[in-house]
């Protein structure tokens, strides 16, 4: 091979030059392509050899979203979304939080065992609905029971004066829902089945514009549904649920996401947690947060206040045999198609305690 001088010089023929010329310039770009290769090449190794953590954070801050009901109550976990503490907490292990609405708990049940929700909050009955159809859902905590905010509701004119004049009448509610549940109980107070009146399957806004319509005689329903409909001088109340309510509201998730983000769950719940102390102790800030939720103003809103108990409660044994109850219960009316073992949905004492707030379980 020729030597290369300064200004490739060479005493050769000129067809030797050229020919000499052209073989100096392959092999300098053939030398550049190597060098360049080397160079990539060491930059992927680099690459590689970097801290899989900080790839795994990168990945999962575009692509891992947790997607948890919207609460349009005065609660606690609206109150979550609109401060967006929950949103930090979680933002280093790179998610994002998407909030979505539906319409009532068996929705959300329906859509977390199809995978388009993953934390939901619900009364008692739809996890046992859920679980009568095959769902694998995971309950994770409970609440106390605000029975105070779920209202029996007839037209601001009706003649009907108590539960037992509902025999034979229309009554509207979700179907699963707390109304449902609470509308069995209110119903065998009074002396009287569910086949004693004409249930009314529809979802809170199909119901509501039926109410309003008087195409219903009541409407057993949670709120803020209930005091819009008093305040428009729509609706009265027959009842609450005050004295009939037994049991809390759930958040529930699917088993498959319990099982893939267990610490994501523990952050949700301590941010609830917080949300839930702060909640109760700020009422005319609640207020004024939730009026655009609500559609309610912040007088009204400081007074259905007192319509709630704030707090996370722990999943204890005496929530389990509840539980089992309520699931007794709508086996025994042949609304279940199967006998339902609703400790198939819980976890043991061992799990809960690394997912639950420890001031939460301090709750026992």
């Amino acid at each position: 091979m020729p030597a290369l001088k300064g200004k490739f010089e060479f005493r050769k023929s000129p067809r030797t030059t050229r020919r000499s010329l052209l073989f100096a310039l392959g092999y300098c770009l053939m030398l550049s392509t190597t060098l360049s290769s080397c160079s990539e090449a060491k930059n992927n190794a680099q690459q590689s050899a970097a801290s899989p953590e900080s790839v795994a954070v990168s990945s999962t801050t575009e692509k891992q979203v947790v997607r948890i009901v919207r609460s349009k109550q005065l609660s606690a976990l609206a109150v979550l979304e609109k401060q967006g503490s929950l949103e930090k907490r979680l933002e280093p292990l790179g998610f994002k939080v998407q909030w979505a609405e539906f319409a009532a708990g068996p929705q959300q049940l329906e859509a977390l065992n199809a995978n388009g929700l993953d934390i939901a909050s619900t009364a008692e009955s739809p996890p046992v609905f859920s679980q009568a159809a095959g769902a694998p859902l995971v309950y994770l905590a409970t609440t106390r029971p605000s029975g105070k905010a779920i209202s029996l509701l007839v037209p601001v004119n009706s003649a009907i004066k108590s539960v037992t004049d509902l025999k034979g009448k229309k009554v509207a509610f979700q179907k699963a829902s707390i109304g449902h549940y609470l509308l069995v109980k209110a119903l065998e107070d009074a002396g009287l089945k569910l086949s004693d009146v004409q249930s009314v399957f529809l979802a809170p806004a199909d119901a509501n514009a039926a109410f309003s319509q008087n195409k219903v005689d009541a409407w057993y329903i949670w709120e803020p549904f209930g005091t819009r409909n008093v305040q428009n001088k729509i609706a009265r109340v027959l009842a609450d649920g005050d004295k009939l309510r037994d049991t809390g509201n759930f958040y529930s998730t699917s088993r498959q996401f319990y099982q893939a983000h267990p610490d994501v769950i523990k952050m949700f719940l301590e941010e609830l947690e917080k949300s839930e102390i702060w909640t109760k102790d700020h009422p005319k800030e609640v207020a004024q947060l939730l009026a655009p939720v609500t559609q309610l103003d912040p007088p009204t809103l400081e007074i259905m206040h007192n319509k709630y108990d704030y707090g996370l409660l722990p999943i204890t044994e005496k929530t389990i045999t509840k539980q089992q109850e309520v699931a007794d219960k709508w086996y025994s009316l042949g609304l279940i198609p199967k006998k339902v073992n609703v400790r198939d949905g819980f976890l043991t004492p061992e799990e809960y305690a690394k997912i639950t707030p420890s001031d939460v379980l301090a709750n026992k």
